[in-house]
């Protein structure tokens, strides 16, 4: 793969490909690329920051890939451009993922203004890709303004998208019921806009009700940092009803969020949570790799697969072994 100075000269000329090959590079688990891959992103850094990031959550099948096809294809008529950032659920079993996202944008699939790239959550909690936020400084720097993440859309977990981009939207298709929704309270607390998707023909008398209930159950809840309650609206992305209303709602309240400085705040702190869990990965990864802790493992597993210790006591055990073994500080 080239190095991060050709990726970087490539990619700020506009090459898709060399994007893609970018994000695959910070992707890498090969100790190799690591070093690479944090050139590049510190090289694209002083380069983003400029776009408008949405998290675009909502359960398996309430056509969170379709309304993106859409409102994506909206923001390039107003002309921007557009990168799309589809997180596929992995197998828990082999860790594959179907990675299918593309041929469910038709429109954006075949766009010059538009990128897309799937990836695999791979296991990862929040519904987000282990690399998304990494992935989204490099798309700014290669020149894309909206920014759109869709998440795996498992429910609570999702929360982890609200701490890498600007706004989040949650989409509902009436009728699905809360259980089936996985309707809780934080994804709702952390959703700016909730939209009724295939809201059109016969379904729309349906979604206008829900979308009144919810209005009420809304109205519980905590005032959100923004002092804004959370909006709803009602949107077809087949028939286009909505998306342009549903665009022009995003653009103004993200401008609102710039001029009030609460955008600002909102990043540098996302900045700090993204460094503790670069920090808490850091460590993970140097335990992992102690040879000390290696070796105690194996024993202390077993002794915890058949009760002979206990799970905290395992830990405390191999956790003092490592701090043992650590090369002090500098």
């Amino acid at each position: 793969m080239e190095g991060a100075s050709v990726l970087f000269d490539q990619l700020r000329q506009g090459d898709r490909a060399a994007l893609g090959r970018a994000i695959t590079l910070i992707e890498s688990e090969r100790d190799a690329d690591a070093r690479p891959a944090r050139e590049l992103v510190e090289r694209c850094l002083p380069l983003s920051g400029k776009s408008l990031r949405l998290g675009v959550t909502g359960i398996p099948g309430v056509g969170k890939s379709t309304l993106i096809d859409a409102l994506g294809t909206w923001f390039i008529a107003e002309a921007h451009h557009v990168a799309v950032l589809a997180i596929d659920p992995s197998s828990a079993r082999s860790g594959g993922s179907i990675l299918g996202d593309k041929t469910r944008m038709d429109k954006l699939a075949v766009h010059d203004a538009a990128f897309i790239r799937p990836s695999a959550a791979a296991g990862n909690l929040g519904g987000v890709a282990r690399r998304t936020r990494e992935a989204i400084i490099l798309c700014e720097a290669a020149g894309y303004d909206r920014i759109l993440v869709e998440t795996v859309g498992t429910g609570q977990n999702e929360l982890e998208v609200e701490r890498m981009t600007d706004l989040n939207l949650l989409l509902m298709i009436a009728g699905a019921g809360d259980e089936l929704q996985g309707i809780k309270r934080g994804i709702m607390e952390s959703a700016d806009l909730i939209a009724f998707t295939k809201a059109d023909g016969a379904a729309r008398e349906r979604a206008e009700a829900a979308m009144r209930e919810l209005r009420n159950a809304i109205g519980l809840l905590p005032v959100r940092p923004s002092g804004r309650a959370t909006e709803l609206m009602l949107t077809s992305a087949l028939s286009g009803e909505g998306i342009p209303e549903l665009g022009l709602r995003i653009e103004a309240l993200h401008e609102q969020d710039r001029l009030t400085g609460l955008l600002h705040q909102h990043r540098n702190e996302q900045g700090l949570h993204w460094m503790r869990q670069a920090i808490d990965m850091g460590l993970r990864a140097a335990f992992e790799r102690d040879e000390h802790v290696a070796r105690a493992m194996r024993a202390v597993q077993d002794e915890v697969r058949e009760g002979k210790k206990s799970p905290f006591a395992a830990a405390d055990e191999l956790l003092a072994l490592f701090r043992r073994g650590a090369a002090p500080l500098p």
